[in-house]
């Protein structure tokens, strides 16, 4: 009788040797845009919107349930969490991946402090709120499949970007908690980028302690990360569309359309 010989590989084997930070970064602030001129480094993948905060959200929520009550194997379930970003980015063929989400949400960092085996690194995007409304605003008029059009004033519109539960919500709180622990991240401000963009990469490259790779800041590229493009018919066309010709500041005049309880609410909120 023939024995076949089982080969058994551990995950951590195939990802030992891989880099993974975060992208913290409020909508509509050049997040597109960094993660192009990035990923021009072939080390380099800088992820669209990431599912993997929902992945370990979801197993974590797992607990709760009465299956797993029932036969609470918590070791089991902390294996499979412990390999989640290992096992993400398995075939992903690069040294550094910088994941984008709300990792410092308190409900995210208290699963990824158990969970993720690396330091907590942050790059971190931000932009004056008011302007981050500005140009959803811009957005909204340019692009009728946007969708937030689905409402019909701007003052619903609005009120469905800035939900507590939103993707506007979950970056402002996490980048609250970098604010008071800076040591965790570099910040980058929109305005800096698109007027210096070789300077505010070379501080991402120093906080990573990578070695700095020499990027084109004309003739650039739409996102494609790992061989794979956004599907903007999700959520509207233009959504993460950047001007190719060259990195540039580009004016908006939507600034003074947004509602005055909007100012109110938000005006504060500059970084």
């Amino acid at each position: 009788m023939n024995k076949r010989k089982l080969l058994v590989k551990h995950p951590n084997t195939e990802n030992k040797d891989k880099q993974i930070y975060f992208l913290c970064a409020m909508p509509r602030s050049g997040n597109t845009l960094f993660s192009s001129l990035m990923n021009q480094n072939p080390d380099i993948a800088v992820t669209a919107n990431s599912i993997t905060l929902e992945v370990m959200k979801e197993l974590f929520l797992l607990k709760k349930t009465d299956v797993f009550q029932n036969f609470p194997d918590e070791q089991s379930l902390d294996n499979v969490m412990d390999e989640v970003y290992n096992l993400y980015y398995k075939d992903w063929n690069y040294k550094v991946i910088i994941d984008r989400g709300p990792v410092c949400t308190p409900g995210n960092l208290m699963v990824m402090q158990k969970h993720f085996k690396q330091p907590i690194r942050c790059v971190v995007l931000v932009r004056n709120l008011l302007d981050v409304l500005a140009s959803y605003i811009k957005w909204f008029e340019n692009e009728p499949t946007a969708f937030p059009n689905k409402f019909k004033t701007l003052d619903e519109k609005l009120s469905h970007i800035m939900n507590k539960n939103g993707a506007v919500a979950k970056e402002l709180m996490s980048i609250q908690y970098l604010i008071n622990h800076p040591d965790m991240a570099v910040f980058i401000k929109y305005e800096d980028l698109v007027i210096n963009p070789e300077k505010e990469l070379r501080k991402v490259y120093t906080f990573l302690n990578l070695p700095y790779y020499q990027h084109q800041f004309t003739n650039l590229n739409q996102i494609i990360v790992n061989g794979i493009r956004y599907n903007d018919s999700i959520v509207g066309k233009n959504m993460h569309t950047i001007r190719t010709e060259k990195v540039m500041k580009v004016e908006n005049n939507c600034k003074n359309k947004i509602p005055q309880r909007f100012v109110k609410e938000y005006g504060h909120i500059t970084f």
